[in-house]
């Protein structure tokens, strides 16, 4: 369920996917309290990405909250020109662990599951990733997210170490 969503005036390109609809139930004095809880994915196809989560009495009600929980939890994402990432990373989350590597150019998104979804809407082109560990939904989300998150540019590293871009090189 792919979905177009405006965040602000200027930024009306965000696309919605549902990864996961489940029922969840509590037990309480009275019996058994059903709740719905969704797992959204929210990105502009550009390098910014959000994941969030939402439980209420209804799927409608459980989207929303999601939708807004992922506005909530967005990230920046360097992109190369090559619309991969600069360099292989990992990125964990409980669980779940997830490689990312930089791919050719036309080789296409190779994951799976929400791995591939998250990619996707960053605008990720040619990218390999693995997931270890788990195969938890959210948390794969998560550990792509948390990988994202770490990736570095050249200019972030010469910044960080106080020395020009071109004395990176040698």
């Amino acid at each position: 369920m792919k979905k177009k969503i405006a965040k602000n005036k200027e930024d009306n390109n965000w696309e919605e996917k549902v990864v996961q609809v489940r029922r969840v139930t509590k037990v309480v004095k009275g019996g058994k309290k059903l709740s719905f809880r969704a797992i959204l994915i929210i990105g502009n196809e550009n390098g910014k990405i959000g994941v969030g989560v939402g439980k209420a009495n209804d799927v409608i009600g459980a989207v929303k909250k999601g939708v807004t929980d992922a506005k909530k939890h967005i990230i920046q994402v360097p992109i190369t020109k090559y619309y991969s990432i600069p360099h292989p990373i990992s990125g964990t989350a409980g669980a779940a662990k997830v490689i990312l590597r930089p791919s050719a150019t036309g080789s296409g998104v190779i994951a799976g599951g929400s791995t591939r979804i998250v990619l996707e809407l960053a605008g990720i082109k040619n990218i390999l990733a693995k997931q270890l560990g788990s195969n938890n939904t959210l948390n794969n989300a998560r550990a792509v997210l948390n990988a994202l998150n770490n990736l570095r540019t050249f200019q972030d590293t010469a910044s960080h170490r106080n020395i020009q871009l071109d004395h990176l090189y040698s």
